[in-house]
């Protein structure tokens, strides 16, 4: 077994794994004031209203078709129908669709994080290597897919790529899988797993603190004094009007006084 391979394929997605989780615990129990998104739209708003969907809403569809196409064995799929063609199909087209929206929204993120001066300067060091690692995963997964799926035969990583991380998760691990993988899909893999190496020291620790709570909190009502006055409101007292105590009570006040 080649040394390097061992390196590449086992111990360093296992010591990716290791500091996301204890990083994240850590991260967690000293730093809560700094498990945030940082987000600068105060700073900045026209176009990041424009790029923060398109690219969440990209790499969400990105990360769902990952989820399906390499943690779902193939067999599964097949026996719900979905063939390899009809696989092929939807991975390539939606999964284009996908790369082109994440793609356009993080070019607008890194461009205004460039232009206005603003956000460039709570820009912080850990935001630009993360920011670099984002997109070269990003950027090697869709060249990987133009050249070997849109222009070229197909390759079929449910044969590699997906039993190889199966067995990392199953403390099986195979590097052998991972030796005749395309240089881009590797490429992809490698920064990919970087990413999450990093994650834990970044904005993105975010993403588990998304609002769930919001679609099952109770509804909040709003009423307008003033508009809307029923049988149990107090009118406001303004400050210089006389009080209404008791002559008896006010003399005591102003003895105390």
């Amino acid at each position: 077994m080649n040394p390097l391979d061992i390196l590449l394929w086992v111990a360093f997605p296992y010591a990716a794994a290791g500091v996301f989780i204890v990083g994240h615990l850590l991260r967690y129990r000293f730093d809560q004031f700094g498990w945030t998104s940082r987000s600068s739209q105060t700073y900045e708003n026209k176009w990041l209203r424009w790029g923060s969907p398109m690219f969440h809403y990209g790499i969400l569809m990105v990360f769902g078709g990952h989820i399906v196409g390499l943690f779902i064995p193939k067999p599964w799929l097949e026996f719900f129908g979905v063939t390899e063609h009809i696989y092929h199909l939807g991975a390539t087209w939606l999964g284009s669709v996908a790369a082109v929206l994440t793609i356009a929204g993080l070019v607008i993120l890194l461009v205004r994080r460039r232009l206005v001066a603003r956000v460039k300067l709570v820009t912080t060091v850990m935001d630009k290597v993360m920011y670099l690692f984002l997109a070269g995963t990003i950027v090697f997964g869709t060249i990987a897919t133009v050249l070997y799926q849109v222009l070229g035969a197909g390759y079929d990583y449910r044969g590699s790529i997906s039993p190889w991380i199966r067995s990392l998760y199953g403390f099986q691990p195979d590097p052998a899988l991972m030796s005749d993988v395309p240089f881009f899909f590797q490429l992809h893999v490698l920064s990919a797993t970087s990413l999450f190496l990093l994650w834990p020291f970044t904005r993105l620790v975010h993403v588990f603190s998304a609002p769930l709570g919001y679609f099952v909190r109770p509804y909040i009502v709003y009423r307008s004094r003033d508009g809307h006055r029923g049988a149990g409101a107090v009118k406001a007292r303004r400050g210089w009007e006389k009080s209404e105590l008791p002559r008896d009570t006010r003399d005591k006040e102003g003895s105390r006084r």
